[in-house]
């Protein structure tokens, strides 16, 4: 195994230059060029770090801890674990994971990776909602994921919920449609009130007075069916914009009960392109992305500057991603402009249905 005493040698520098370079402490104490030499020296050799000896030099670990309730165990939402986990491994973490079932093992779970020592935490919540962060959390460096604390004190990262229907209404907008509803949700959620609100803007910027009677908020099942098929009937939208993807099945069961064809009669635009929804419903449905995996990504960064206030990651290279990250130093909660993923639901998308 490749020592830094061999890489020192290699490169005519004292071990304590070496040492300096590859724990990334260098900087304003070691020429860049010598740096950069050490580096390319080290990648050459195949070195790796001891993180046992390093952990027994530093008191870190370099482990994070993600605790997540459900988000775990929901297939499109794994997203945001490799997120977190791609950017740990890139610089230089590794991530342990627990899922919980909410407040009945979350303790015994978060005292779990304590004792294997993680150096912070994340914090993974489903469907953006506010949360009380768990006592046992507050004095550790802690980054929320797709939730809030009801306080505003700590860091966190979320989908830009009013941007999703912002930019979903205008697309309806653009297309053509003069009735557009909303089909909203029944749950208090941080999404509901962005969504909801910008589905308005979006209205009245394009000179359109909101309408009451346009918006349904449903759960599920028969219930929400029924709620979808009465706005039908009362308001006759020919464009829609779904809380998710999963509502939007209600509105082309809608639409086929009254002889009419999605993607030119009727409009519609969903929330997640759920891999099973936003594909299997014919035509596929123009939909808006969550950014599972940037916000895993953003949050792991973000926690990494946290524990390391020293480490410099603006230069840190950022992976290609369907969205933008934000920077790290946005005011919190850091949002994700989310992405339109055109499909064949929206007039004029699909030119077969002309």
């Amino acid at each position: 195994m490749t020592t830094m005493k061999e890489i020192a040698s290699r490169t005519g520098v004292s071990v304590s230059t070496v040492s300096l370079v590859l724990n990334n402490r260098d900087e304003g104490r070691v020429k860049p060029e010598i740096a950069r030499r050490v580096r390319a020296t080290a990648h050459a050799l195949g070195y790796k770090s001891n993180p046992l000896a390093r952990s027994l030099r530093t008191g870190k670990t370099r482990i994070l801890g993600f605790v997540s309730e459900e988000v775990a165990t929901t297939p499109y939402a794994g997203g945001i674990i490799l997120g977190a986990q791609d950017a740990a491994s890139s610089l230089g973490y590794m991530l342990l994971t627990v899922n919980t079932d909410g407040t009945s093992n979350e303790a015994d779970e978060i005292a779990t990776l304590k004792r294997y020592g993680v150096d912070g935490f994340m914090y993974a919540k489903m469907s953006n909602r506010y949360v009380d962060v768990p006592d046992s959390l507050r004095d550790w460096p802690l980054v929320l994921v797709d939730a809030t604390d009801r306080e505003g004190r700590f860091a966190s990262i979320e989908p830009d919920e009013f941007r999703i229907a912002y930019d979903a209404t205008k697309r309806l907008i653009d297309a053509g449609c003069e009735r557009i509803a909303y089909i909203g949700c029944l749950e208090p959620l941080i999404a509901q009130a962005g969504r909801l609100e910008g589905y308005r803007r979006a209205l009245e910027d394009a000179g359109r007075a909101f309408d009451e009677s346009l918006v349904t908020n449903v759960l599920n099942n028969g219930p929400a069916l029924k709620a979808v098929s009465d706005l039908f009937d009362r308001a006759n939208p020919d464009g829609a914009f779904c809380f998710n993807d999963a509502r939007a099945w209600y509105v082309y069961e809608c639409a086929a009960r009254r002889g009419l064809t999605i993607g030119r009669d009727v409009s519609v635009v969903g929330v997640d392109n759920h891999r099973v929804f936003a594909e299997t419903l014919a035509p596929k449905l123009t939909t808006v992305e969550l950014p599972h995996y940037e916000m895993g990504y953003w949050a792991a960064v973000k926690l990494v500057s946290m524990i390391e206030p020293d480490r410099d990651l603006a230069a840190f290279e950022r992976p290609k991603t369907t969205a933008p990250l934000p920077a790290l130093d946005v005011p919190m909660p850091a949002k994700i402009h989310c992405t339109l993923v055109e499909k064949e639901s929206v007039r004029g998308e699909n030119r077969s249905l002309d």
